[in-house]
């Protein structure tokens, strides 16, 4: 093993969702070396372009990204020399000297970054403002403003509701209709009839609850089976579009990925007080 120094420029994901991945692709393109963090049960529903996956699967390749499970810290700056992505369990912030950390986990809300969490922070979405809580906040809503960095105020309030796509929004999603665990029927990429059994959540004691797809499709994501799960969690999405790949980060992914480029560039060539 080598000696646990951090290579120039580590940049952290807090987070390994579709967004986070998209991050780390610019990132990576960029020439900087990335470490993603993720809980011990991530809550991914678009797995297959989320290197979140590597949790469980040990590794996943994302159009030629690879993502890898690391043991440890050391384990994951020695992955990151490789040109590879470490991502490491770890629900709190690493000791590992990061030059900019991005809070990727779009929780809506603030949960514990700061500026001194590095040189460099970037929040992306709603609940940060930037100069108070982080350095610069990323929009993430669809829209002309989508990618911008922002260098005072924060992002767009959340909505609630899900951006349209091909004139569907909040049906796309599917909640789990109560607590227990998660038994799939279907898979991501598969298409899908009006009402189609995509899964079931199963709960001791208690009758299958039922889920259905809401309109004919393609299953663009599915949180992993046997997850827990509690009433009204995110645990799938239909796509209308049937012809839409699973297997490509997305527009809105490379657009907030784009934005936190240029915003960790910025703040490194001229200071982050800019």
């Amino acid at each position: 093993m080598s000696s646990p120094v951090p290579p120039d420029g580590l940049c952290v994901i807090r987070g390994g969702g579709d967004i986070a991945t998209g991050v780390a692709w610019r990132l990576t393109r960029a020439g900087f070396p990335v470490v993603v963090t993720e809980l011990a049960w991530p809550l991914t529903v678009r797995r297959t372009v989320a290197l979140s996956s590597a949790v469980h699967d040990g590794v996943i390749d994302i159009e030629g990204m690879i993502g890898r499970r690391a043991d440890d810290v050391t384990d994951a700056l020695d992955i990151t020399r490789t040109g590879e992505v470490a991502v490491l369990v770890s629900p709190s912030l690493p000791p590992v000297g990061a030059a900019a950390v991005v809070d990727a986990r779009l929780a809506k809300r603030n949960l514990d970054t700061t500026c001194a969490d590095a040189p460099v922070v970037v929040g992306l979405g709603p609940g940060f403002e930037a100069g108070v809580d982080c350095h610069a906040v990323i929009e993430t809503n669809r829209g002309h403003h989508l990618g911008r960095v922002l260098w005072s105020g924060s992002a767009e309030a959340n909505t609630g509701t899900p951006g349209l796509v091909a004139g569907v929004g909040a049906e796309r999603v599917l909640r789990a209709a109560g607590s227990g665990h998660l038994r799939w029927d279907a898979r991501i990429g598969d298409t899908v009839t009006n009402h189609q059994v995509i899964g079931r959540i199963v709960a001791a004691g208690q009758p299958e609850r039922l889920l259905m797809a809401p309109f004919a499709g393609k299953i663009r994501g599915l949180i992993a089976e046997s997850t827990a799960v509690v009433a009204g969690l995110k645990v799938g999405d239909v796509d209308p579009r049937c012809d839409i790949p699973c297997d490509e980060i997305s527009d809105k992914a490379l657009a907030i990925g784009g934005g936190v480029v240029e915003a960790v560039l910025w703040a490194r060539r001229s200071g982050t007080d800019a």
